[in-house]
């Protein structure tokens, strides 16, 4: 465990000194600045930063845990002909990779409700789940990222496959949940929907957060098929349970992918 930390204390000082970090962070900010002013700091508010979270966060994970495997790939080759283990090598790599990110993102978002005094408000337990679940998916989409660079030697290549993935998830997935339930018509579509939802980490995120408001609506065909059969605890449970799930999985083929490449 010593050697996972002494790979990730330089991983983390480039970070913070990168600039990028901090541009993320102060443009997330800003965004939810303006939406807190004009939008009151309600449920609205939160609804609409939601918005912006899932579509920034698994961008800037997939684009940087992409561009970092192959930024990285001279110093990997050099550490990987020293007697370190895989595991912890790709360990080192990876927190050091997801974690700045996971925390300019988590800061940036919470920072103007700290400012306007209602990030212990009424809004705190939602705003809590929200940095979670924030985190969770800039994790898991540099887990994704990682296996996307990992199989894809060339740069360009794998960064357009991160872009598709992106696309799929954030652009496209509403629209083919859209499709599956008109082309069911008339039949039951409660699990259809539910598999689609478990599917996209997004959508797990978005309901997560959403679940047990009038902004459910907002949802559409998912939101209001969770709202009937998931909206008890037991179904927040499942529901943090799928999104760890989400977690688990990439991460280990991340892992396993890192271990068998043969650099």
């Amino acid at each position: 465990m010593s050697i996972v930390f002494r790979l990730l204390r330089p991983a983390l000082r480039e970070a913070i000194r990168g600039r990028w970090l901090l541009g993320l962070a102060l443009a997330l900010a800003l965004t939810g600045e303006l939406l807190i002013r004009f939008g009151g700091g309600g449920t609205t508010t939160l609804v609409s930063l939601l918005d912006v979270a899932l579509i920034v966060t698994p961008l800037a994970a997939l684009v940087v845990g992409t561009m970092q495997v192959h930024h990285a790939r001279e110093i990997t080759e050099l550490l990987l002909a020293q007697p370190i283990e895989r595991t912890r090598l790709f360990a080192g790599l990876y927190l050091g990779t997801a974690l700045p990110l996971a925390a300019a993102l988590i800061l940036g978002l919470l920072a103007p409700f700290a400012w306007h005094g209602l990030l212990f408000g009424p809004l705190a337990p939602r705003l809590l789940t929200f940095a979670g679940a924030t985190g969770v998916l800039a994790m898991v989409g540099t887990a994704l990222a990682f296996i996307i660079a990992l199989r894809a030697d060339d740069r360009v290549r794998a960064l357009g496959l991160a872009l598709a993935v992106w696309l799929l998830g954030a652009v496209l997935w509403d629209g083919i949940v859209l499709l599956l339930a008109l082309l069911l018509g008339d039949r039951p579509i409660e699990v259809p929907l539910l598999v689609m939802m478990a599917l996209n980490p997004l959508d797990l995120a978005r309901v997560l957060l959403l679940l047990g408001t009038d902004a459910a609506a907002l949802l559409g065909y998912t939101g209001a098929v969770v709202q009937h059969t998931l909206g008890t605890l037991a179904g927040r449970a499942v529901l943090c349970a799928a999104l760890t799930l989400w977690l688990a999985v990439p991460l280990w083929l991340a892992g396993r992918t890192f271990r068998l490449k043969d650099f």
